[in-house]
């Protein structure tokens, strides 16, 4: 492989994660004016549900990926991942009631969870650590693209069915079939390298978890609190309604944001090959926080877009630099349980970050959610400038 190639099984991957995201999106997009707007649940509740699926994800995201670094075998626990999102898909149609779409919904991050951190240490585990930035990007680029053309097809959907959410849901069963599909044929994963499939404990030991190294656990800190603050795009679409916007323009809310995701987050990966990600980081929580500022003041359409464009270009900055971050400050043989830790204390903060955002937004309003997610984003942002040592450092 010439020197920059990207490794194939990075675009396959992202061949993958678009028609996935794809159909989850069709169907997300559309589930807060279901669940708020026509069944009746709180806003509280809303951030609960979302808060518990994340953080299951989240959580099953460390024992998949310790697994996948004991048994040297990443391709199962990311088909079985997948598989189960597909399997979930048919249930949001035909659910009567919350309790049935909330479980589907809980069923689907499941999934989520067993197959994320072991295909982000694959992706790591094929790509020389010179191109990981522009690997990680391509990803998420590759999925966040799918992620705007489910919303663009929720849209358009919309207009055509005359808002017939239930109809629309059984749309996303068709591109999660093409994603399984696309992972069966499409990798052969013939194992890991001796060092990495002949680990003598299960990584989750103290013994092994000592053989992190002090940068990663400061970044497992940052991943944390950043998860806190940013709030779920769901209160982004509610905060749409409130300002004015149909229902049926709703999903176009989601397209302006994954468009400057997907434009973005490819192209800061590979820039970030070449400099210190920490200030890139940064520069994308000041956007963050910009957007919230925006949320949280702005009562117009206009003042709305501008923060979802400042909001998806946060996520381009922050998303693919943060796996990479991590991938190059974990141990080789441990990066599915270094990506499945991450991920836990991620999630166990996003729960909480959720809940309370959904509370403000219930008892003082949804500026207040905004705004003090937007003061909070300074904590994150000084670890990362002021503490967090240059990546030069703890690169591998």
């Amino acid at each position: 492989m010439r020197k920059g190639a990207l490794p194939r099984i990075v675009w396959v991957l992202g061949a993958v994660s678009f028609f996935m995201s794809l159909s989850f999106e069709l169907g997300h997009v559309l589930l807060p004016a279901l669940l708020v707007g026509t069944m009746g649940m709180s806003v509280t509740a809303l951030g609960l549900v979302e808060g518990i699926a994340d953080a299951m994800s989240f959580m099953i995201k460390v024992l998949s990926g310790a697994l996948s670094d004991y048994l040297g075998r990443r391709k199962w626990f990311i088909l079985v991942g997948y598989g189960l999102a597909a399997l979930s898909k048919p249930f949001f149609p035909l659910a009567t009631g919350p309790a049935m779409l909330v479980s589907a919904r809980l069923f689907e991050s499941f999934g989520r969870g067993v197959r994320s951190a072991p295909r982000d240490a694959l992706v790591a585990d094929m790509c020389s650590p010179a191109v990981h930035g522009a690997c990680f990007g391509l990803r998420q680029s590759a999925s966040t693209f799918g992620a705007l053309i489910g919303a663009l097809l929720a849209m358009g959907l919309m207009f055509w069915s005359a808002e017939n959410i239930r109809l629309i849901l059984w749309v996303p069963v068709i591109p999660a079939c093409i994603a399984v599909v696309l992972l069966i044929f499409g990798i052969h994963e013939t194992g890991l390298a001796p060092s990495k499939s002949s680990l003598k404990r299960f990584p989750l030991h103290w013994r092994a978890l000592r053989e992190f190294s002090v940068h990663y656990w400061l970044i497992v800190v940052i991943v944390a609190l950043f998860s806190m603050v940013q709030l779920r795009t769901a209160f982004i679409l509610l905060r749409a309604q409130q300002v004015g916007l149909e229902t049926r323009w709703i999903p176009g809310v989601v397209v302006v944001m994954y468009l400057a995701y997907s434009l973005s987050a490819y192209p800061i990966g590979k820039i970030s090959d070449q400099m210190d990600r920490r200030f890139l980081f940064a520069f994308g929580l000041v956007l963050m926080i910009l957007a919230n500022v925006l949320f949280g003041l702005g009562y117009s359409i206009a003042l709305l877009l501008l923060g979802v464009i400042l909001w998806g270009l946060h996520m381009g900055f922050i998303h693919g630099l943060l796996a990479a971050m991590l991938a190059e400050a974990a141990p080789e043989a441990l990066r599915g349980t270094a990506f499945g830790i991450a991920n836990l204390a991620s999630g166990v903060c996003m729960v909480i970050g959720s809940v309370a955002a959904g509370w403000l937004w219930d008892y003082l309003g949804s500026s207040a959610s905004f705004l003090t997610a937007a003061w909070l984003a300074l904590i994150p942002l000084l670890l990362c400038v002021l503490v967090l040592r240059p990546a030069t450092f703890y690169r591998q």
